[in-house]
């Protein structure tokens, strides 16, 4: 079998062949039909990733929801950006000329939905779909007593109870109670609610570390339970009401014994 030298023009067709193969072979990976999740904090920024090297020729254009809303897009050569006038998504799109990734700042609910993204290279249209979740800011725990939650069965001499509280809570978001590392008690909640709390009972003399803990998909908070300050006006309570209850008993067996001795007195005089 004979093997001929390639021409210049077969080496550079069989160069572009196997640089369009080994392109396909990408965008196959890229660009199926597995939607991408993307979770964001309400008020920052998120880039969507085209995650494709692109070319100066491409013509890139990004829609937003079910109805294919224009956002943003790159006209190939000409490298003129336009962005959308839709109000919701008005000065917030960016666009990077060199990859094509979209960058939306300040982040807002209304901005969470599905993106999709449109490549058109060698007039071969290629889809990307992103689903964006914007997850509210969290509030910071607050710690009370609450003497009501306390359990029957706990002795109200010994006990102090007390509240985890968060206010504005949205999708999934978990309230916790940790004693040290070990996770006390958790509670969470998948719909929009007004407020989540979880109660929690220690010992006037506990020694332990306890914290109360917030958390969503993104991030948490943490707020450490003060034993010593928050419980101490309750037994401060405790032991006044108990002094209160000894002078009354005092005075009340003075009161008696007095009598019991005019009484006497009264007798032998009497006599």
């Amino acid at each position: 079998m004979l093997l001929y030298p390639m021409s210049p023009r077969d080496r550079i067709r069989s160069y572009r062949s196997i640089e369009e193969n080994c392109e396909a072979g990408v965008f196959k990976r890229v660009f199926g039909d597995e939607v991408k999740s993307v979770s964001v904090m309400e008020g920052h920024s998120v880039t969507l990733h085209t995650d494709v090297v692109k070319h100066k020729d491409d013509k890139i254009v990004w829609y937003y929801g079910p109805e294919n809303t224009f956002v943003a897009r790159i006209n190939g050569k000409n490298i003129s950006t336009i962005y959308s006038d839709d109000e919701r998504l008005r000065d917030r799109p960016r666009l990077n000329y060199h990859t094509g990734d979209l960058t939306i700042t300040h982040i807002t609910s209304q901005h969470s939905g599905l993106y999709t993204l449109r490549i058109s290279r060698n007039k071969k249209p290629l889809y990307k779909t992103f689903n964006l979740t914007v997850i509210a800011g969290l509030s910071v725990p607050v710690i009370s007593r609450v003497s009501s939650q306390c359990s029957s069965s706990s002795s109200s001499s010994s006990c102090c109870c007390v509240l985890c509280s968060v206010m504005n809570v949205s999708h999934d978001v978990s309230v916790s109670w940790y004693k040290g590392k070990s996770l006390l008690s958790s509670i969470s909640v998948s719909d929009l609610n007004i407020r989540l709390s979880l109660p929690l009972e220690v010992e006037y003399q506990d020694t332990n570390t306890y914290r109360c803990v917030v958390n969503n998909p993104i991030t948490n908070l943490t707020q450490h339970l003060h034993i010593t300050q928050l419980c101490h006006m309750s037994s401060v309570g405790v032991h006044s009401c108990g002094f209160t209850e000894t002078v009354i008993r005092l005075v009340l067996s003075a009161v008696v014994g007095v009598a019991t001795v005019a009484v006497l007195i009264y007798d032998i005089i009497c006599k």
